[in-house]
């Protein structure tokens, strides 16, 4: 079965309510809600056959585009990041819009390191620079995005460019709706689904993601 296959790697448990339960030995960093909810989703875009590539608006260090990867092994992964930390113009946009000062640095990452981690390089198409820039030339559809770039106006860019292109039956993961360090991640996300008539669920994973489905 697929789901013990992915649980004896402890990516997740599922097809009962186990996926509540806390596991014996876990990693420091291993946010049990959101990958348990991440391989939830996962199930039902396999079974509701949804097409379409898979992509990531925020990389860091890889951690969870490494899982993306490993669960979508046979889909096109899209990294989106600069790989250098923020941009100035965002977080000047943060501050101008009354959210507090980000002083978090993410700089220390590059490609060589997040693609090192990646099971199925191969399938990875990174786009380094400014987002929405690097989007430039890609035509696609996704079944499943994670945005997390924190801050409100990459959050809002990246939710009016991938919803359109969401596959129905896809999902959007929201980093950062429930963490008061990011308060722009909740405003963007409140905006564009009142804008556009859209439900969403937060999850109380440590990361406070919030869900749209299409």
């Amino acid at each position: 079965m697929l789901s013990k296959a992915l649980a004896s790697k402890k990516i997740y448990l599922t097809r009962s309510l186990t996926f509540r339960e806390k596991p014996q030995v876990l990693p420091a960093n291993f946010d049990y809600m959101r990958f348990a909810t991440l391989g939830l989703c996962y199930e039902e875009i396999v079974n509701n056959q949804v097409k379409g590539s898979v992509a990531e608006l925020g990389i860091y260090k890889g951690d969870f585009a490494w899982r993306l990867n490993f669960l979508f092994a046979d889909r096109t992964l899209y990294l989106f990041d600069t790989f250098s930390g923020f941009d100035a113009k965002d977080l000047k946009q943060e501050i101008s819009n009354g959210f507090q000062q980000v002083d978090q640095d993410f700089s220390d990452t590059s490609v060589d390191m997040v693609l090192s981690k990646m099971i199925n390089p191969k399938k990875c198409i990174v786009r380094k620079g400014y987002f929405p820039d690097t989007t430039i030339g890609i035509d696609d559809t996704f079944c499943f995005v994670s945005i997390d770039a924190d801050l409100y106006g990459p959050i809002l860019t990246g939710l009016n460019y991938f919803y359109p292109r969401l596959e129905k039956g896809g999902y959007l993961f929201i980093h950062d709706f429930n963490n008061d360090m990011y308060k722009g991640s909740n405003e963007a996300v409140l905006k564009f689904c009142a804008e556009n008539k859209i439900g969403y669920v937060p999850i109380p994973d440590s990361g406070g993601t919030v869900i749209i489905a299409k």
